[in-house]
């Protein structure tokens, strides 16, 4: 039997170890889907209920397996839907492939239906490797590159396939003059050795510095022993950007947690304080929140040489891989003697989990949304898997999770694109079927893109090992994050008619969908609430009413500028009173005594 073009697509997808691709039909890849429906589940095609989803459910597989995640969609409004996901993927640096249908080859350029210049379309998203394929001998060449730089680049790339050729015979490429060969699926793993003059030089920095901080991202993973072992020869504490969370564990006492925004204060003293800053697979963008320019002599480690001395003047910059560079750097440093710095920064740790703990339990209307992740950090699996979206519920994710044991977290990092928590979560099913999995995801989130998911949640269910995955719903009927960012950047009250929302009673929702759910509207639920979630058999969604009065303070806010917010928007806040009370609340709270006996 002479095999087909998609055919032959899926065999070299399964030669590159595709498990599944995650996707949405049409008539631009019929093809592909008949292909599929002859492949006996390998790959397994993962429905989605629209293409950004499917596309988000790639970048999760990605993130969370290190593997390519792979992305298909029809032609015209398929292609397009597939755009927002994927530049997820490229702002996160993450590996995914995106194979597209394209009209048929004898309609291309007669304004047929769907027809859409994709080149065009996809140059900046995919603009590491983009490639249409007109002739089948081109195939075993696209694809493996598309695999191999999406892979080398950590970046997304994309085939387009159009759909008469899908059904058209295979014919490999000859040995000919302009006929392009290719190798067999697979890539050469190693790492980017440093120089060594650079690494004396950063050592001898380290060495001479007093007050020494390290940040680390996404670029640090799986360097977390080695991390440690920098942090404890310099006594420096370590600050994590928002995609390296789980880098290192929270409950190591000099890692002071998220910087930034989102942050915490220790992190921020941190930056104000230090005299050096060793920056390790980061590029956090928010230059405020590092040291004063020329306040530390700085040194950066990044695989990536075109990221590396964007955000800070550093002094030395090393290109290599997190893990063999810091292994090679702690053969020469010397342990500091003087541990004043480290024991004022873990004192600070210990004073800010305090001061989260007794934010987390204030009173609120009906229920402090710091509170819900609070409780789940107590009973959440040490091997479970975390992803969150963007909101006010991002802030809860930063700050009041404490990462431990094998944890893992992630979210639309750079892009912060709205939506993504509950595709990324499936997407983290499919990585790690045998793991547990919570979405923290807020209720505008859920009504854009979360509620249609669950029914791929339902359905997809019976394939994970450990079905558990908990979809929580941050329930305050406001675009939340936009209302305070309308506040404290612009001084303007909540404009009711595009932040308020429709409300909806998730939980039922969830149930018409086959999902077992709760309903939490009373802080004392919350505990027994994660507790059964967390027993259960099966997927559930907790929809939790949340007060959208509890600010999201930045570290670095001070009480007049407290004021100065506050005064802003009680001229005209529907609810104002109750803002300024739970922010003067909330703010007291770093102003307690430490239990330990701080200040």
């Amino acid at each position: 039997m002479v095999q087909e073009v998609a055919d032959y697509v899926l065999q070299r997808l399964r030669e590159w170890g595709v498990r599944q691709v995650f996707g949405y039909p049409g008539d631009g890849i019929n093809g592909l889907v008949a292909a599929f429906g002859r492949a006996d589940d390998q790959p397994a095609f993962i429905q989605a209920r629209h293409e950004e989803m499917a596309a988000f459910q790639a970048v999760a597989y990605a993130k969370f397996s290190g593997a390519v995640g792979v992305c298909a969609a029809t032609s015209g409004p398929g292609a397009i839907h597939l755009l927002n996901g994927l530049y997820d993927a490229k702002l996160d640096h993450v590996p995914v492939v995106a194979i597209v249908g394209q009209t048929a080859r004898s309609a291309m350029g007669g304004h047929f239906q769907q027809e859409i210049d994709l080149q065009s379309l996809y140059k900046d998203v995919a603009s590491d490797y983009l490639v249409e394929v007109n002739v089948a001998a081109q195939l075993p060449n696209a694809l493996d590159r598309a695999f191999r730089v999406a892979r080398a680049r950590r970046a997304p790339t994309a085939v387009i396939i159009p759909g008469d050729l899908q059904e058209q015979p295979y014919r490999a490429p000859g040995h000919e003059f302009k006929q392009i060969p290719s190798s067999p699926p697979g890539m050469l793993e190693g790492t980017v050795v440093p120089d060594r003059a650079g690494l004396t030089q950063a050592a001898d920095i380290l060495n001479a510095g007093e007050r020494v901080a390290i940040l680390v991202g996404q670029g640090a993973r799986g360097a977390a022993d080695q991390v440690t072992s920098v942090a404890d020869f310099t006594g420096a504490g370590v600050a994590k950007a928002l995609l390296g969370k789980d880098v290192l564990s929270d409950e190591l006492p000099f890692v002071t947690g998220a910087i930034g925004l989102l942050g915490t204060r220790p992190s921020y003293e941190m930056m104000r304080d230090c005299d050096t800053l060793l920056i390790v697979g980061s590029n956090f963008a928010y230059t405020q929140f590092y040291p004063e320019l020329k306040q530390a002599r700085a040194i950066e480690i990044n695989i990536d040489p075109t990221a590396i001395g964007m955000r800070y003047p550093t002094e030395v910059n090393i290109v290599g891989d997190a893990k063999s560079t810091l292994t090679q750097l702690i053969t020469m440093l010397e342990r500091k003697s003087d541990r004043s710095w480290r024991e004022r920064i873990e004192s600070g740790v210990a004073r800010w989990w305090e001061t989260i703990e007794r934010q987390s339990m204030l009173s609120a209307h009906p229920v402090n949304p710091m509170r819900v992740v609070w409780e789940m950090s107590h009973r959440i699996p040490e091997n479970a898997i975390v992803t969150a979206d963007s909101g006010s519920s991002t802030n809860w994710y930063a700050r009041c999770l404490r990462m431990r044991g094998d944890m893992r977290g992630s979210l639309s990092g750079t892009l912060a694109t709205m939506g993504p928590a509950v595709p990324y979560a499936i997407g983290a099913k499919f990585a790690h079927p045998d793991r547990p999995v919570v979405a923290l995801a807020g209720d505008g989130a859920m009504q854009m893109n979360g509620l249609a998911e669950l029914l791929t949640i339902s359905r997809y269910q019976r394939r994970w090992t450990d079905r558990r995955l908990i979809v929580c719903v941050f329930h305050n009927n406001d675009l939340n994050q936009v209302t305070w960012e309308l506040r404290a950047m612009g001084g303007s009250p909540k404009f009711e008619e595009s932040q308020v929302l429709p409300d909806l009673d998730y939980a039922a929702a969830a149930r018409i969908f086959g999902l077992a759910a709760i309903t939490v509207d009373d802080p004392d639920q919350l505990g027994p609430a994660w507790d059964q979630a967390l027993a259960a058999d099966g997927p559930t969604v907790l929809d939790v009413h949340c007060d959208p009065e509890m600010p999201p303070i930045p570290p670095h806010a001070d009480w007049e500028q407290m004021k100065d917010t506050a005064e802003s928007v009680l001229r005209g806040d529907p609810d104002s009173w109750h803002m300024a009370v739970q922010g003067a609340k909330t703010k007291a709270q770093e102003f307690i005594p430490s239990r330990g006996g701080g200040s």
